[in-house]
């Protein structure tokens, strides 16, 4: 691992656990691929389930997603009482929910829901039974509930910065924003190569627009739409930026891209778009910022 860590000699063993956690994950995606030399009951399984993971660094799309749940499900297949293979796919189902990419939102959460309860009650100290359990709880915007999940992951395994970024967001969404940017830049501290680096970049870019820093949110979610072109909920953020920036065109035409990605009509009316519960600080904030900006770029309340 070639990182390069600057600092005074004074300040080595405040930098001895940043590169503890970059080695450990560093060394957690190498197990990952010697893992298939490993003897076991059901090789099959464990084939589809380390090409499911391969599956899970690649930028999401309706075939991504869906290719990383049946590789998910056939290692299930092949050896059901799999708990890693019932975690992750949990987290894809719940993932592809939360990215508006399947036709079968609400069977997807069903299922997810029955695996990370399978996957508890199996293995109780896993920390990616946890996480899981974690994604399915934010997925269905139970922040609250998420969090507690996410941190006894983090307890199990303090380097696992996907809950890291995970927490980050649900703390936006319980109106701990200053909490956020902290979160979202330990991970990337944790992990500067992550696979899943552009989707924490969108965080940036939401806390900067509900903040109305428009410029900065514009910059943010620019570089998660290029990566993900493909993504309906990023480019109706970054509709509401360019409105709000003054960019009209562009903002017709990130809103007119999300509502044909979408897979239902969220996209077509503020009153359809507009979620029933959430804190009202934040809800607020999203009010003046968001759909202020959906309403500038041309989307009817109605």
């Amino acid at each position: 691992m070639a990182e390069r860590f600057d600092g005074d000699a004074s300040a080595l063993f405040a930098l001895q656990d940043e590169i503890t956690g970059r080695i450990a994950i560093t060394f957690s995606r190498e197990l990952v691929r010697a893992e298939a030399g490993r003897p076991t009951q059901s090789p099959d399984a464990l084939d589809y389930y380390l090409r499911g993971r391969v599956a899970m660094t690649k930028p999401p799309s309706r075939e991504v997603r869906a290719e990383q749940v049946s590789l998910f499900e056939q290692a299930l297949a092949l050896d059901p009482r799999f708990v890693d293979a019932q975690s992750w796919l949990a987290i894809a189902l719940a993932s592809r929910v939360g990215d508006y990419m399947t036709d079968t939102a609400a069977a997807d959460m069903s299922r997810a829901e029955d695996l990370t309860g399978r996957a508890l009650a199996a293995s109780p100290e896993s920390h990616l039974a946890h996480h899981a359990r974690g994604q399915v709880l934010r997925m269905q915007r139970r922040f609250l509930e998420a969090i507690p999940e996410y941190e006894t992951a983090l307890a199990l395994n303090r380097n696992w910065v996907t809950a890291i970024y995970a927490l980050g967001q649900c703390k936006l969404f319980i109106g701990s924003m200053e909490d956020t940017i902290p979160l979202l830049e330990q991970a990337i501290r944790l992990s500067p190569r992550d696979p899943a680096l552009c989707v924490w970049y969108q965080q940036f870019g939401l806390v900067h627009l509900l903040q109305s820093r428009v410029d900065q949110a514009v910059l943010w979610l620019e570089r998660v739409r290029n990566a993900i072109p493909t993504h309906s909920s990023i480019r109706s953020w970054l509709a509401s930026a360019y409105a709000l920036n003054g960019e009209t065109e562009r903002a017709f035409s990130e809103l007119a891209e999300a509502r044909r990605l979408s897979s239902d009509d969220r996209y077509t009316s503020l009153a359809r778009l507009r979620p029933s519960s959430g804190v009202p600080k934040v809800r607020a904030l999203i009010e003046t910022t968001y759909f202020a900006g959906q309403c500038k770029a041309g989307m009817p309340e109605e």
